[in-house]
């Protein structure tokens, strides 16, 4: 039975990450309703922009991939709390000066450090600094660190749209939010099922396999997106 239950687990994964490959360039996109918005929209429109804010987490896949790998191995909520809250504080410093001082970075190559720290927790998560540099590097630094990195992604979709400045910082402040409130509902569901299978014997098999596979869609978002920044 609990075979049967982990095949399933692992086609259901490799088909989550096998089917964001031809959506991928939608990670960080826009549907044509928001764009419209986006591009016609003038003063405060907080609901609006918590709402954009909170699809466009749920709908990151790059995002999401990295935070299932930080709290993979989390037991304790003061733990997930404390390792989300760092990322938190990376990306929406990054995400709000990014638009309002208008620091321009190449969205392809973001988006590649973005996929890179996919990489990163899945090798961290699988032992590999451990068993390669005889160390772990701070897992706490490197997730402020991408966090930064994250909002900086975040930020540079936003600065495409020229946003009006007339209400800008409490549109930013709103978007902020809804992306903090599509994190936490995405979050919940990745801990449940992580959750659930942590009683279940196969769980180490589970997480040696669910962690290569993020390694996997991590190098491939660097693919991606280098090969977006070599052709443009």
């Amino acid at each position: 039975m609990n075979r049967s239950i982990y095949r399933l687990a692992l086609i259901a994964i490799a088909l989550c990450i096998a089917g964001l490959m031809p959506f991928e360039l939608m990670a960080h996109g826009v549907d044509e309703n928001t764009r419209y918005f986006l591009q016609n929209n003038s003063g405060v429109q907080f609901i609006a922009f918590m709402y954009i804010g909170a699809k466009h987490m749920v709908t990151g896949y790059d995002h999401l991939f990295f935070l299932a790998g930080v709290i993979f191995f989390l037991y304790k909520s003061r733990d997930i709390l404390l390792y989300v809250s760092m990322f938190t504080l990376g990306h929406s410093v990054t995400l709000l000066l990014g638009v309002l001082w208008d620091i321009q970075v190449n969205a392809y190559l973001i988006d590649a450090i973005i996929g890179l720290s996919v990489v990163y927790k899945g090798f961290d998560n699988l032992g590999g600094f451990n068993r390669t540099l005889g160390y772990t590097p701070n897992p706490k630094a490197a997730v402020l660190i991408f966090g930064l990195f994250h909002g900086f992604g975040l930020a540079t979709k936003l600065q495409e749209f020229q946003l009006p400045q007339e209400g800008l910082l409490t549109n930013l402040i709103a978007f902020n939010l809804g992306v903090e409130v599509g994190q936490l509902i995405a979050l919940a569901f990745i801990l449940l099922i992580i959750s659930f299978w942590r009683k279940h014997p196969t769980f180490k098999q589970f997480s040696t396999t669910t962690n290569t596979l993020l390694m996997s869609a991590g190098f491939m978002l660097m693919g991606f997106q280098l090969t977006g920044y070599f052709i443009n």
